[in-house]
């Protein structure tokens, strides 16, 4: 590596894991979040009467929807069918919604693939690093992502470190609303309000 290369390794190291920053706050109260054994991935889905983000999660043990503001778990389905236990049966990577969102699909991100929201239109960012492999850190940022030349804690903050288990999926809801960080046992969750700056229309692209 070069020193440069060096420099950025053993700042990521040094930076303990922190509370992220206001306005975001845990869902659940334990540090690690919800315990799902067995966590394969998930995905949102938006509630159709509250307009609430939820969370679709797929395990060994079946699927589960949570809602992302409460931690509560709203549907279970213990046992689907084969063709739907798992995304990968299906091209879109896709898994039947349950409860309030039955009759539609949820794309699922995690061990078949497939990928989250890792920016907000309102300019946070989210990345995965491991400057210490397997370990994953699983930072949030307001800098623009890396190299986050500020002090840790200002502008970019370590919210959460896989030293035990292996992350599936980590990234936020398309309303902006969610963060989610999902291992092969645990789900995290962070919520902010409407009024925090979520669901900030984002910049046009251009068409290239």
């Amino acid at each position: 590596m070069s020193a440069y290369q060096r420099a950025l390794r053993d700042r990521l190291l040094a930076a303990p894991v922190v509370p992220a920053p206001e306005p975001w706050r845990p869902v659940f109260a334990h540090t690690h979040g919800a315990a799902v054994g067995g966590l394969l991935g998930i995905g949102f889905a938006t509630h159709p009467d509250s307009g609430r983000d939820l969370v679709m999660v797929v395990s060994s043990a079946g699927h589960g929807l949570f809602d992302a503001v409460t931690g509560d778990r709203i549907a279970r389905e213990r046992d689907p069918g084969p063709e739907d236990s798992t995304p990968d049966a299906v091209a879109d990577l896709s898994c039947p919604g349950l409860g309030p969102v039955a009759g539609s699909r949820v794309r699922i991100a995690g061990l078949f693939g497939g990928g989250l929201h890792t920016t907000t239109g309102d300019g946070w960012t989210l990345e995965v690093v491991t400057p210490a492999w397997p370990h994953e850190r699983v930072l949030l940022s307001r800098d623009g992502g890396l190299p986050h030349a500020g002090p840790h804690g200002e502008q970019w903050w370590h919210v959460h470190h896989c030293s035990y288990s292996t992350l599936r999926a980590a990234g936020f809801s398309p309303s902006g609303r969610t963060l989610a960080v999902a291992t092969s046992s645990d789900l995290v969750l962070w919520t902010r309000g409407p009024d925090d700056g979520a669901g900030a229309p984002r910049p046009a692209q251009p068409l290239s």
